[in-house]
């Protein structure tokens, strides 16, 4: 009897907001959907924006109102002979069981689920749901507030959870994101020195700081960036270094 592959369940998770968690959701998510033909679905549980919902609800809007958006979304779509990747709202305390409930239920094999939780461990459930992560990647910026609240989140996971055993996590990953080459260098190293001294994983990809992560794509764009129905602009994403990001990405989770 052949049985179904399972899933990667991945979560791009910290405890400060406005890292770019949400953000690398999507792009990480479009790029394996639309660009690299793997079969993807995502949890928005984030209560209570649920952003990711949002803005699959805008982007709809921004492509059917944009001519030259809505011609390359009739050709992705047209070529790639697939829908959109679904993007679910539900509550992170029984999420993990949406996510297989779904998965068994899926005609179509889904090589990755991801998840949109809440940023701060108070939030009912949300330690039991990283938990079933086999994967946490982790943006983190060169703020004394941000690099406290990731560490101690970080080490919570690494410590407490993946020493108790009862956990699916396999790797647990930093990654700088929103890097300013006009900063100094020597506070990276400062903070990678930590970060190293503490035994935590350290993504080699830094990706660059960019208005593109912050602003939706204007009414009269002709490339998109950020969008849940279309992958990233491939020049766009080597000007900021997500091309780098995303092979590394794919070599640590094995995909």
């Amino acid at each position: 009897m052949e049985t179904k592959k399972k899933p990667l369940f991945i979560a791009f998770s910290s405890q400060k907001g406005g890292v770019g968690k949400s953000t690398f959701t999507t792009l990480v998510a479009s790029t394996l959907h639309y660009r690299l033909g793997y079969n993807i679905a995502v949890f928005d549980a984030d209560f209570p924006q649920h952003s990711l919902i949002k803005m699959k609800d805008r982007d709809l809007k921004m492509i059917m109102e944009n001519e030259a958006l809505k011609k390359m979304a009739y050709k992705q779509f047209t070529t790639i002979n697939k829908k959109a990747y679904p993007i679910m709202q539900h509550r992170s305390d029984s999420v993990l069981e949406a996510a297989h409930e779904f998965v068994n239920a899926s005609v179509i094999p889904v090589d990755v689920v991801f998840f949109d939780l809440p940023g701060t461990v108070n939030t009912p459930g949300i330690l039991k749901a990283l938990a079933g992560m086999h994967h946490i990647f982790t943006p983190i910026t060169a703020d004394r507030v941000v690099m406290e609240s990731t560490l101690v989140f970080t080490q919570l996971l690494q410590d407490v959870i993946m020493k108790k055993g009862e956990t699916d996590i396999k790797t647990i990953n930093l990654f700088w994101n929103q890097v300013d080459g006009r900063e100094s260098t020597p506070l990276y190293e400062l903070y990678n020195n930590l970060i190293k001294e503490l035994g935590l994983s350290l993504m080699q990809s830094h990706v660059k700081n960019s208005t593109r992560f912050r602003k939706e794509s204007e009414v009269d764009s002709k490339t998109i960036f950020r969008s849940t129905l279309m992958p990233p602009d491939e020049r766009l994403m080597k000007a900021c270094q997500l091309d780098l990001f995303m092979k590394e990405f794919q070599k640590i989770i094995q995909l």
